[in-house]
């Protein structure tokens, strides 16, 4: 018994494999958005003066381990996104995660600007009680208290 399907293919594999071969490596044409598509707008973050209170520096390991705990790993990556942007002064496409940063208030808006602060703020009370309790206490542990 042999399969049958429409184009080149062989007759006795199994499942009918195509003859044609894949196209080189880069050479593959550029994929046009759907004509529905809107692409999210570039933004240009700047950095909040600091305030003088407690956080970490954006890439400290506890930014990663637990600001990810509670509000993703992809919320932190446009969170380090945004703070090396408004660093260097470039511009960015609007972070899919913004409205997590902003609620959270690790970014701010000031009108249609968005502030990146130079240090990533602690966890309050509210949000330790959001976090698992053995991840929860080995914060507490890490701070101190």
């Amino acid at each position: 018994m042999t399969a049958a399907a429409p184009g080149t293919i062989q007759r006795d594999a199994r499942p009918p494999v195509s003859l044609d071969a894949a196209p080189a490596p880069g050479a593959a044409e550029v994929a046009l958005l759907r004509p529905t598509a809107i692409p999210r707008p570039f933004i240009r973050p700047r950095l909040a003066p600091a305030t003088g209170g407690a956080g970490h520096a954006p890439d400290d390991p506890m930014v990663r381990r637990y600001w990810s705990a509670l509000v993703g790993p992809g919320a932190v990556a446009d969170l380090l996104r945004l703070t090396v942007a408004a660093r260097r002064g470039r511009r960015l496409r609007r972070p899919l995660h913004l409205p997590s940063l902003l609620r959270e208030g690790l970014v701010h808006r000031q009108g249609a600007a968005i502030l990146v602060p130079e240090v990533v703020p602690l966890l309050d009370e509210g949000q330790q009680r959001r976090l698992h309790p053995s991840l929860r206490a080995e914060y507490r542990r890490r701070l101190g208290g």
